[in-house]
């Protein structure tokens, strides 16, 4: 975590690629359309983020290191290239193999900055559904 978090705040594409294995596999629990294989996505990827956010900054908030599984809590910020406020939170979770991430699942979301947002009430309703 320690490692990715540095080449992320560099802007280091190469040392952030250099962190996960050659056969990665990226899932997105809650998008699974988003799933992928290999570090050539991963590159691709974050060279998008690096180019669309150039000032873009990752905070680790929180990790834990469970053996060959580490867990880290992210807040992601910046500003895209139109001027606009660039900000996600969430948590990854990598599997480590030989010193480098063999797997992962992210689940990282942009932050709702909108008076769009619900209570926690209306969306206990419209999530689950209770009968009235």
């Amino acid at each position: 975590m320690n490692r990715l978090t540095a080449a992320m705040n560099a802007h280091d594409l190469d040392a952030f690629v250099d962190c996960f294995a050659p056969g990665y596999r990226s899932e997105q629990p809650a998008h699974p359309s988003r799933a992928f294989d290999g570090r050539r996505q991963v590159r691709e990827n974050w060279r998008s983020v690096f180019a669309g956010v150039p000032d873009f900054r990752a905070e680790l908030v929180v990790s834990c290191d469970i053996g060959a599984v580490e867990i880290g809590e992210w807040r992601w910020s910046g500003t895209h290239v139109d001027g606009s406020p660039f900000s996600m939170c969430g948590v990854w979770v990598l599997g480590i193999e030989d010193g480098r991430v063999a797997w992962g699942r992210m689940y990282m979301e942009p932050v709702n900055r909108y008076d769009v947002d619900v209570d926690v009430d209306q969306m206990v309703r419209e999530t689950y559904r209770p009968p009235q």
